[in-house]
């Protein structure tokens, strides 16, 4: 933001302290839109951030410097946010792994104001492992964040991903949709390919999805009224100097009272039952971890999807990524393949609270039966919009 161009933070949040202290190299920090607000990548302070795979395209949000300079073979690891999808949108997008890790699991701390019950840190990688080892690193409680809470031992996560063998005893569902989303024909071509991938593991597979509803309205009262908190003092002083649509978002928090706001925590929990009530039933629930492949730079939102007109205001789109941030559930993005114009398709792995390593241990077992994290942008490793063979040597990187 040209807001706090010339803001220096005067301590790390403590996922960073905890990554310098394993001995991480720090390269620099990646792009994103203005206070995260969005699922595309572009400020008025750095500019634009393109995808590698297609210049042409945006790599999401809002993490989109994080995705692309993965994608990009830039950095071998980087640091997101998630707090409607914005490790999950770049992940998917670009083509990477990406994971959004239990709330609590991994201190957010010292951080932004906004979005304090929704947004967790997590990894975004070039592979299952490469996550499982960030996180490792990053995850446990801290007295800094005292929405930290004591999870699963660090090597629990590098020990599900160590020896990604078959899902024999696995209950897994699966949903192209949720039942209720639009998603474009070529992301459910390469999600039903995905579907029969896993299939040859051994799991059981059941097609359903939890009936919790649509969760934007609700996602958008928390969002907009924690937004609200956080930015809403930038309004009066400073509403100039903002990106285009970032102040039509913050003031849209300004009239959502108190009493709402405890209201939607309720409904919220309500929300949350029902999709816990769901992994009792089920192991995993895999799903598109986006609707469509990225859309072009200069758009904040797509126009359509499947058809469907998208509405404008505020990630209407992104709208299979919500429950988990609602919930407080994990969901790890592993790459599933590419949909037209060789645009990688992402797929999600979502588990109840806490099954972190179980996410990803089936993540690791689908990308060790599958080629797709071995591509790269700039290759030959894709032909009329899908890979022409499965045999097709991948792309490696400079």
């Amino acid at each position: 933001s040209l807001i706090l161009r010339d803001f220096v933070p005067p301590e790390d949040a403590v996922p960073v302290a905890r990554l310098r202290a394993a001995g991480a190299v720090i390269v620099g920090k990646t792009n994103n839109p203005e206070f995260c607000y969005g699922g595309f990548t572009d400020n008025l302070l750095f500019g634009l951030t393109r995808n590698p795979w297609d210049l042409q395209r945006t790599p999401g949000g809002s993490s989109g410097g994080a995705g692309s300079s993965v994608a990009a073979g830039m950095t071998a690891i980087a640091l997101g946010t998630d707090g409607g999808g914005s490790i999950r949108i770049p992940s998917s997008f670009c083509g990477v792994v990406g994971h959004k890790p239990t709330f609590g699991l991994v201190p957010k701390e010292p951080g932004f104001k906004g979005w304090k019950s929704l947004s967790v840190d997590g990894p975004l990688a070039r592979s299952v492992r490469d996550a499982a080892i960030m996180l490792s690193v990053i995850a446990g409680p801290a007295a800094e964040d005292d929405m930290t809470y004591p999870g699963p031992p660090p090597e629990s996560y590098l020990n599900a991903v160590a020896r990604p063998e078959a899902l024999r005893g696995l209950r897994v569902a699966w949903s192209a949709d949720l039942g209720m989303l639009p998603v474009d024909p070529d992301v459910r071509v390469a999600f039903s390919d995905a579907v029969q991938v896993l299939a040859g593991l051994g799991c059981e597979l059941v097609e359903a999805a939890p009936a919790a509803g649509h969760p934007t309205a609700l996602w958008n009262t928390i969002a907009l009224a924690e937004g609200y908190s956080s930015e809403g003092p930038f309004l009066d002083s400073s509403r100039e100097q903002m990106s285009p649509g970032t102040a039509e978002i913050i003031e849209a928090g300004r009239g959502i009272t108190a009493g709402q706001s405890v209201d939607a925590l309720h409904q919220r929990a309500r929300y949350t039952r029902v999709w816990a009530t769901f992994f009792e039933e089920f192991d995993v629930l895999v799903t598109p971890a986006m609707q469509l492949t990225a859309f072009p730079v200069g758009l904040q939102t797509p126009q359509t999807i499947e058809e469907q007109p998208v509405d404008p205001f505020f990630d209407d789109w992104c709208t299979i990524c919500l429950p988990a941030n609602l919930t407080g559930m994990p969901a790890t993005v592993v790459p599933a393949g590419f949909g037209a114009g060789g645009r990688p398709v992402g797929l999600q792995l979502m588990g109840p609270r806490w099954a972190d390593a179980l996410t990803l241990h089936v993540a690791a077992a689908f990308e060790a039966h599958t080629p797709w994290s071995d591509y790269r942008p700039g290759g030959g490793a894709v032909a009329g919009g899908r890979p022409a063979t499965s045999t097709q040597q991948p792309t490696q990187p400079a």
